[in-house]
């Protein structure tokens, strides 16, 4: 195991967005219950939040549901890793979930876990959006804050080629990782509202102006 010391080295961190061929598997199971639904994921080494489901994962995907009710939804989970909001969101909306992500390590354990939990839909390599196709409802995306802001923005801005014509993004961003400055850049793009915020996370909802 890692320690706590080499876990935030940027070298290890880096492996949420990239891939290293030479990184060791420890593959583990974590769990998760949402309105007596009980998801299992695979999870393993070198992807994000390996060893539990992460704060701002669960708090984006707990909010949607809450507020957003609609069924039968076209949904893009952008930089899925092992395709936690995805699949829980794909379930429990009863809808279509494409899932991508850079990590092949996360790529398979996301599809491995998106069968298992028998959601519908589809988990791709791709850099962003560049093997993206199609218009959906719901782009959602908890983004690696530490790939760079202009990564972010990348993913948070380019949504909109993606999205329906009352299509929404969500996303969550901790205060201290520049959510106020990312959100005023957005405003140029989409009407950004905040939705909830818990423990220094802020989930966002923008829509097309």
């Amino acid at each position: 195991m890692q320690s706590k010391k080499e876990e935030m080295n940027g070298d290890f961190l880096e492996h949420y967005f990239t891939n290293n061929a030479n990184l060791k598997s420890e593959m583990r199971q974590i769990t998760y219950e949402n309105g007596g639904t009980v998801f299992t994921f695979w999870s393993d080494l070198g992807v994000f939040s390996k060893n539990h489901i992460d704060y701002g994962s669960k708090l984006l995907v707990e909010t949607i549901l809450e507020k957003r009710k609609k069924q039968n939804l076209k949904i893009l989970d952008v930089g899925c890793g092992y395709g936690f909001i995805g699949i829980v969101l794909g379930k429990l909306l009863n809808s279509e979930v494409t899932m991508v992500d850079v990590n092949k390590r996360a790529l398979h354990l996301c599809e491995k876990n998106r069968k298992e939990n028998q959601v519908e839909g589809s988990c791709i390599e791709s850099n962003i959006y560049e093997n993206v196709t199609g218009k959906f409802d719901l782009v959602v995306t908890n983004p690696p804050i530490r790939a760079g802001k202009s990564v972010v923005l990348e993913m948070l801005e380019k949504a909109k080629e993606y999205m329906n014509e009352e299509g929404e993004l969500w996303f969550v961003i901790r205060k201290d990782q520049g959510v106020k400055s990312i959100s005023k850049v957005l405003e140029d793009t989409y009407k950004v509202e905040k939705i909830a915020t818990s423990k220094g996370f802020y989930v966002m909802c923008a829509k097309s102006c």
